[in-house]
């Protein structure tokens, strides 16, 4: 009787299927597991992988400048050392004359269809009949779909397209650009390390990145202070004090002076104590209290300010958001997501999407519903289904097809029989997640706030006020421990403050002030044209400060908005949405640039910085290779790769300028001249600022 195979990337994942279709036998027959219909087998991620150059020619194991460029025309491919039992028990079975039809299983991404297709290469399999099983979830439900909708593998060949040449890309600028550098450079690191042995290590993306690091540590070396010089007035309203600050109108004596820092500061004390002295001398009055400056209260303006809440959550976002709360790396924030994913608690963990798809949208109750009866938030969940807040969701900006290539964002699935199971920093990731969920079915918070013009003379002040009146998405979004959050609202969104822009930052600027109801109410109250009192002026000293260092999160967010960095806005439009790596290797890199000691982390605040290491790599790739710091460089090749899996690129046009890329630069460094001058100079400026 024929048989349907089932191949998943996991066994975990083998036993959900089991599970979906209701297998009565699952014992486990030594890597599989059978029944009347099906066969459910696994491959334990990566049983294939690309051949060392050895393999083609044992001469090419040895480092030689006469070997390279190394570009083969056929790549070879091989079972991974220690997979040999897997990979006979699953091609074996892919085999079996009973086996008409099989479904592939692995993860739902570029890299999952990677793995099986390197397993089918191997496997030497008549053709049959193979369908791609896609789900975002490994709910019982999401699993019958997937297999019910099922498409021909051939629906997927430029995604497979894609990860062939993603990992011959790896492959070629590794291997060649690795082995030109450190035939060409290793004496001179030698010599500096005094160490007898120096490789240099690079790669498309790792490279790219480790010159982030080492640009914003230069940028702060290099950073000189600017100190700044503020005038404050002083007001009391019945009781109420507050600081109104002084800025630049055009009315103004200093409107334009070259005096001034930015439009509400001085360069010097002495200027803003010349404003100090020229109010108090020109509009300062004796009083019983004492000498004040009368004020006029020249505009008022009153308006209602909304929030909304922020889109869900991608694997990017979500590291970042953990990187900051919880203080957890990228890798381990993506090996609980993956947990959560496992135990059937969330959806697809590797996703850039933060919208969902309108066909997920129209069944949404079905989560909502699932979350209302488990243990996490269920008054909220039980609270959006009975006021029907949920209806309507695939008209919101939560909801946009055209945002999502593989997968939507990461959201509860509502299946919550897991949660008991969770360790402690898991379930608080897992509730995270919940609580970004439920806030795009809350309302917008609301502040009401004030801003007043004061004028003296013909100079002006300036106060701003706010009060919360409509907590709306706060209090769902808001971590229960105020140790994690202790202000909700401003971390609301983190995508708004993740970037970590290189400009000087300064406390340039009085914020609104948070007052209570009563409060603002009595400053709505006041009329244009009032007399206020200024009772003082004070000057509020600050400085410029510089970029901050990245922590991890906000590399992650940066990687994956390598635009950020490009100028040219329509090469910037060109790649957004391609960034430096993916959301399935961006953690990985990280790992691996600390494990080759070009990037140092601190734990327990996750802030990276080079190494010396680090930086005397940098230095022998900014003169010899420079593209591979380059995030324009390595964000166009992904953005290659997309077009690829699109269609919109060929497989062979995209290796001809991969090719030619990778033999370009091998052979300039093969010529290049060797400085050593240069390198003696440039090390040692590396080396002063390490002990």
């Amino acid at each position: 009787m024929p048989k349907d195979l089932y191949i998943a990337e996991k066994k975990s994942v083998g036993l959900q299927f089991a599970d979906a279709l209701k297998m009565s036998d699952k014992q486990d027959r030594k890597g599989y597991l059978e029944s009347d219909d099906h066969i459910i087998t696994w491959c334990r991620g990566h049983l294939v992988s690309m051949c060392y150059p050895e393999e083609y020619d044992p001469a090419l194991k040895r480092w030689r400048f006469d070997t390279i460029p190394f570009i083969p025309q056929e790549f070879k491919y091989q079972v991974i050392a220690d997979a040999h039992k897997e990979f006979g028990i699953v091609t074996g079975l892919m085999k079996r004359d009973d086996v008409d039809r099989i479904y592939v299983c692995t993860d739902s991404g570029r890299e999952g269809e990677y793995i099986y297709r390197l397993v089918e290469r191997l496997s030497g399999m008549a053709a049959k009949e193979r369908r791609r099983v896609w789900i975002d979830s490994q709910t019982e439900e999401e699993i019958l779909r997937g297999i019910r909708e099922a498409k021909d593998l051939s629906e997927y060949d430029n995604l497979s397209d894609s990860a062939y040449l993603r990992a011959k890309e790896d492959y070629l600028m590794g291997i060649n650009f690795s082995r030109a550098l450190t035939l060409k450079f290793q004496n001179p690191i030698k010599d500096f390390l005094n160490t007898d042995r120096a490789t240099v290590s690079v790669g498309r993306v790792m490279t790219c990145v480790l010159g982030i690091v080492v640009d914003r540590e230069r940028e702060i070396r290099n950073f000189v202070k600017t100190p700044f010089y503020r005038v404050l007035a002083g007001v009391d309203l019945g009781g109420f004090s507050f600081d109104a600050e002084w800025r630049d109108t055009e009315k103004s004596t200093y409107h334009g002076s070259p005096l001034l820092y930015k439009e509400n500061g001085f360069k010097a004390r002495e200027s803003a104590e010349k404003l100090m002295d020229d109010l108090w001398t020109g509009y300062g009055v004796d009083t019983p209290e004492g000498r004040v400056c009368k004020a006029v209260l020249e505009e008022i303006s009153n308006k209602k300010e909304t929030k909304n809440p922020p889109l869900l959550f991608n694997l990017a976002e979500l590291q970042n958001e953990c990187s900051k709360i919880f203080k957890i790396s990228p890798a381990e924030t993506l090996k609980i997501a993956q947990e959560l994913y496992d135990k059937k608690l969330t959806t697809y963990p590797r996703t850039d999407a933060r919208v969902l798809s309108t066909a997920v949208a129209k069944e949404i109750d079905k989560n909502l519903s699932g979350l209302a009866k488990g243990p996490v938030l269920p008054q909220y969940a039980a609270g959006v289904l009975s006021h029907g807040s949920h209806k309507g969701l695939e008209k919101t900006k939560y909801v946009n097809d055209k945002q999502i290539t593989d997968h939507y964002a990461i959201i509860p699935t509502g299946q919550t029989g897991a949660v008991k199971s969770l360790s402690a920093i898991s379930g608080r990731v897992y509730e995270l997640i919940v609580r970004r969920f439920l806030s795009i079915f809350m309302k917008s918070a609301v502040y009401q706030k004030s801003a007043l013009t004061l004028r003296i003379g013909d100079e002006s002040f300036f106060a701003s006020f706010k009060v919360l009146t409509e907590p709306g998405f706060l209090d769902v979004i808001r971590l229960a421990s105020k140790k994690d959050n202790a202000e909700g609202e401003n971390k609301a969104s983190s995508r708004d403050d993740a970037e970590e822009k290189t400009d000087d930052k300064a406390e340039d600027k009085t914020e609104d002030k948070t007052v209570d109801a009563d409060t603002l109410e009595k400053i709505k109250a006041l009329k244009k044209g009032t007399e206020i009192i200024v009772k003082e002026f004070n000057i509020k000293e600050g400085e410029t400060t510089p970029p901050k260092r990245y922590n991890s999160g906000a590399l992650i967010l940066t990687m994956e908005n390598a635009g950020q960095f490009i100028e040219d806005e329509d090469l910037r439009a060109q790649i957004k949405g391609s960034g430096i790596g993916t959301s399935a290797t961006r953690a990985d890199i990280l790992e691996k640039l600390v494990r080759n000691k070009y990037l140092a982390l601190n734990p327990k605040t996750q802030i990276y910085t080079p190494t010396m290491l680090g930086e005397v790599i940098y230095e022998v790739v900014a003169v010899s290779i420079k593209p591979l710091l380059s995030p324009e460089m390595t964000a166009s090749w992904e953005k290659g790769l997309s077009g690829v899996a699109e269609g919109s690129i060929s497989s062979d046009e995209y290796m001809e300028k991969l090719a030619g890329f990778v033999s370009k630069y091998t052979n300039y460094v093969k010529k290049a001249d060797q400085n050593a001058g240069y390198f003696k100079q440039r090390f040692a400026y590396v080396k002063q600022y390490y002990k």
